[in-house]
């Protein structure tokens, strides 16, 4: 018998990867669909293979369920992840894990209590490309990491939303809550943590809503470009930038500074891991191009949950990660908006 998943929420994300990731693993059997939109369920259901129920307690209330994706929109993963943990699921949620310390704590405490796999889709750590960066630099082979600098930019998730439109939730403080630092920038925050092993403590941040308009034409509520500077807990300091009007071309660029040489991710079309030693020496690594909006490839997230359920292995992002990344977010745009430097 194979797995059995529930997936909340049927926008772009389910769509375009965690539907056909699941689908394609062969471990699982059947999935099932909730979205408050019957209709939006219904086709996905269609569309791979699945079924639908008409309430999220059919999730929950089926024992034959075994794993939870929560897709719905970030306001609501506290209230659907923590329920689907406390029914006896093992949940992947999308990050953010919450838009607050409290609710990703009831979602972190609904973990412990009942021993669950809990994994965040802080999909960036699963790129062979910033493995392959994490391995080099923790062996030493560069010596330390002194500075580095990340940018997440694309044209905007009007481009890539559901409804392809100025109406995105996205651009909705009491939805998205967190604009493009809770869209993009998470990611890269978490991507600093797992890469140096190590966590941001201390930062300034400059933010505005520069370009986007919402459906009625005004300036949207949260912020889509985001500018800060990083300080860790061993002392490394960096940029960080975060972008919803890239026009023109994604940028998920990450360079990082060691006492020996560079390392360059996402900078090269042909190479996308690039290690420059001090001598000027060049080594370059093909590995798999990363995920674009315009080019959807397999993430890995959905296999390497099945496998932590299958095999109880311990999932690659914990909610105390998430929740370490969110801290950070939080207090970036809390400096953005004090014009203070903030302590996480």
């Amino acid at each position: 018998m194979g797995i059995k998943v529930g997936i909340i929420g049927c926008g772009s994300i389910t769509k375009l990867r965690h539907a056909p990731e699941y689908k394609a693993n062969p471990y699982v059997d059947e999935i099932v669909f909730f979205d408050r939109n019957a209709d939006r369920a219904i086709e996905l259901a269609n569309e791979f293979g699945g079924r639908v129920v008409q309430s999220v307690e059919e999730l929950y209330a089926d024992p034959a369920i075994e794993v939870i994706s929560d897709c719905s929109t970030n306001e609501y993963h506290h209230i659907y992840s923590t329920n689907a943990l406390l029914s006896g699921k093992h949940v992947l949620c999308e990050k953010p894990i919450s838009l607050t310390i409290e609710h990703a704590n009831e979602i972190v405490a609904a973990q412990k209590k009942t021993g669950k796999k809990l994994m965040i889709d802080h999909n960036q750590r699963f790129n062979r490309a910033h493995q392959k960066a994490k391995e080099i630099i923790s062996n030493g082979e560069l010596g330390k990491v002194l500075t580095f600098k990340t940018t997440f930019g694309h044209s905007g998730p009007e481009q890539w939303g559901t409804n392809k439109s100025n109406s995105t939730w996205f651009f909705k403080k009491e939805r998205s809550g967190l604009g493009v630092a809770g869209d993009l920038g998470i990611h890269k925050v978490d991507l600093i943590h797992y890469i140096l092993e190590d966590e941001i403590e201390q930062v300034s941040a400059f933010q505005g809503a520069l370009d986007k308009v919402d459906e009625y034409g005004e300036p949207i509520e949260v912020c889509d470009n985001i500018v800060c500077s990083l300080k860790t807990n061993k002392g490394r300091i960096g940029t960080a930038s975060f972008s919803w009007t890239y026009y023109g071309e994604e940028d998920n660029s990450t360079t990082i500074y060691c006492e020996k040489g560079i390392v360059k991710i996402y900078q090269n079309e042909s190479y996308q891991l690039e290690v420059i030693r001090e001598n000027g020496e060049k080594i370059h690594y093909q590995l798999e191009s990363i995920q674009t909006n315009s080019k959807q490839t397999n993430s890995f997230v959905i296999d390497a949950f099945i496998d932590c359920v299958r095999l109880d292995h311990t999932p690659l992002v914990s909610g105390n990660d998430a929740l370490s990344s969110l801290k950070v977010i939080l207090g970036i745009l809390e400096a953005a908006e004090t014009k203070q430097v903030v302590t996480v």
